[in-house]
């Protein structure tokens, strides 16, 4: 037991608990003191609640030692680097500041709540197997909800807990991948960077807690004014979104810092590896947008806080005006979500092809032109918001401009594949399978960009259907293909080549079937967000399939994971340059020292110059200085 209250994320979620019961009680008895209610049907009111919230989120901080350093330097006490030269399991669960270790709680963090999004999915995914209402009947309640109001939490929740287990997740490669690949020790500001991971972690416990208030009823996007009139549960989800931004804010930060201040002797900005190009268009954007949804959702909890009428027609507000600010965020995080996974595709293709990769300059240019016209394109979600009509053809035209760098990225590839001598390890096979699944999200982006088309196919099944070819083929494939190719530099240990290779043949067809479906039964007019439809509209043999799909798309993820316990008990031992490639990473041993290169390189060639004869990429600063005194 002891032991166990020793680990930091297990102090960090008692101090929550604590803090937020401490905060509740706070606002009840000044609420009591002013003669107004201090207690509702979740015990607390719902200012309370949120305030508690927010203290329990700094209870959490405190509670686990993100913030302890920066309090003993305020104090002028010494600290110390909280790098842990041991390989123990329980350093995982604690702060340290190498962003080796944070760059893998990052990324276990998001598999936890990829499997909690996903197990929502699966079961209002069961729910629509079939017309008329399955178990989530009216007389169905659970967390005081009734099972259409608790179907509508599931939905919302699945929505959003899957896209904070991709920030993390995206988070997680940055952090690992990027020092390594530019032969720094570490991130600029390691104490930013482990603060940037823990408030996260209370971010989804804020996030999940919004399933006991009453849930909500608001779709992932939470628009008032169905926010406005929904239970004290969408106060936890907007106070959950709004924490995990700083996560994705100050880490932005830290890495553009990195990148611009710690690069190698030599690493000029087109010798970087393309996924580094990546990172920082990534970035860029997490660091210049995320205070939108910020403010969007801020300005709800307090118009229902404090009567605030932001965004209530009726009192003078506008609802369309969170729409703007919503989407100016949540489109461009769209490619937050995708390019390090294209970036993950082009450091991938050249090591297994064999091959220079195909237009270097260019990828590595169109990762940022896509980032600067992200930020162009947000109104394409409001064609059918009734915005004014002349706003339309500007923002059809930028939206379809996004093809170009897009194309370029994907003709590069085709080029760097062609004639070359390819293999087909686990991890290409996931590239592979993510650019088709990625194409497949691209050509059916057009239609939403034109008003025409989007007027008929907004809020269809078809969108579903696209949105998760984009997140799948843009996101989730690379992930898996990083964590495959990555694995034994983190770990020491291969993962099992036939289970991997199980676990992409079971998830990719299972995977096609089930978007292809969602978008013919969203042209023949089937609604997203609903829980029932009409058996005489012919879809009940289609979302049988689509339910079928979906439960084998979770066991391949089951695959994976067993795949990853099996390594860890007696995998098979990796510790040299598997994969034959010329990244930095793979020259040093794995896993890599607490401070990464036990001797500083110099860049003296292209990263991808593969089958080229006498085309060294870096050297050690030794053998240069050998060879200049000879």
């Amino acid at each position: 037991m002891k032991n166990f209250l020793s680990l930091g994320l297990v102090r960090g979620l008692i101090a929550q608990f604590i803090g937020t019961l401490a905060g509740g009680l706070f606002i009840t008895a000044i609420r009591a003191l002013m003669g107004l209610p201090a207690f509702d049907k979740f015990f607390f009111s719902e200012p309370a609640w949120v305030f508690g919230g927010l203290v329990g989120a700094l209870s959490f901080l405190v509670g686990v030692g993100a913030v302890t350093d920066w309090y003993k330097w305020a104090k002028g006490e010494p600290t110390h680097e909280h790098h842990d030269e041991e390989r123990r399991w329980q350093r995982y669960f604690g702060v340290s500041l190498d962003h080796k270790v944070i760059g893998i709680q990052y990324v276990f963090t998001a598999l936890v709540l990829l499997s909690v999004g996903g197990l929502f999915a699966l079961i209002f995914r069961t729910e629509l197997s079939q017309s008329g209402l399955q178990f989530l009947t009216e007389e169905f309640r659970i967390f005081d909800q009734n099972g259409l109001q608790f179907y509508n939490t599931l939905m919302s929740l699945h929505g959003m807990v899957m896209i904070v287990s991709i920030l993390l997740g995206i988070a997680g490669m940055i952090n690992y991948l990027v020092p390594m690949m530019i032969g720094a020790s570490d991130m600029a500001f390691p104490r930013l960077n482990a603060f940037s991971f823990w408030v996260a972690v209370p971010a989804g416990v804020l996030l999940l807690s919004s399933m006991v208030l009453g849930g909500f009823d608001t779709g992932w996007t939470g628009y008032p004014p169905l926010a406005l009139r929904a239970p004290v549960g969408i106060q936890m989800f907007y106070l959950g979104v709004w924490v995990a931004g700083w996560s994705s804010i100050l880490g932005g930060l830290n890495l553009v810092v990195t990148v611009i201040r710690l690069r190698a002797k030599g690493m000029v900005a087109f010798r970087m590896p393309i996924f580094v190009w990546a990172a920082v268009a990534t970035s860029i954007i997490t660091l210049t947008a995320t205070q939108m949804i910020g403010l969007a959702f801020q300005l709800v909890i307090f118009e229902r806080l404090l009567g605030m009428p932001f965004y209530n027609a009726q009192a003078g507000g506008n609802p369309v005006l969170f729409q703007h600010l919503f989407w100016f965020y949540s489109h461009p995080v769209v490619y937050v979500f995708v390019l390090p996974g294209l970036g993950i595709f082009s450091e991938l293709l050249p090591v297994f092809a064999r091959k220079p990769l195909f237009g270097y300059k260019w990828i590595a240019l169109s990762s940022l032109a896509i980032a600067l016209v992200g930020f162009l394109v947000w109104a394409h979600h409001m064609f059918a918001s009734g915005m004014n009509e002349y706003l339309r053809v500007p923002f059809m035209y930028s939206t379809l401009l996004v093809a170009v760098p897009t194309g370029v990225k994907f003709f590069s590839w085709v080029a760097t594949l062609w004639q070359g001598k390819i293999e087909f390890p686990t991890p290409m096979l996931f590239v592979l399978g993510g650019i088709v699944v990625f194409l497949l999200g691209g050509v059916t982006g057009p239609p939403h960009a034109t008003v025409s088309t989007d007027l008929h196919l907004h809020d269809t099944y078809f969108v579903v259907g696209h949105f998760h070819d984009t997140m799948f083929g843009g996101y989730i494939f690379p992930f898996f293909a990083a964590l495959y190719y990555w694995y034994p530099k983190a770990f020491g240990k291969r993962l099992d080549e036939r289970l991997g290779k199980l676990h992409f043949w079971l998830m990719t067809p299972s995977f096609f079937i089930l978007t292809l479906g969602m978008m013919r039964i969203g042209l023949l007019g089937m609604r997203r967000r609903i829980a029932d439809y009409d058996a005489m509209l012919g879809f009940d043999l289609w979302h049988t399939i689509l339910t079928v799909s979906a439960y084998l798309i979770a066991a391949s993820i089951l695959v994976f994971f067993w795949n990853v316990y099996i390594t860890a008990k007696k995998g098979e031992p990796a510790t040299g340059n598997i994969w034959n490639s010329r990244s930095p990473e793979w020259q040093a041993p794995s896993p890599l020292p607490v401070h990464n290169y036990d001797k500083p390189f110099e860049v003296v060639g292209e990263p991808y110059d593969y089958g080229l004869e006498n085309a060294p990429y870096i050297k050690t600063i030794e053998e240069n200085e050998a060879v200049s005194h000879a």
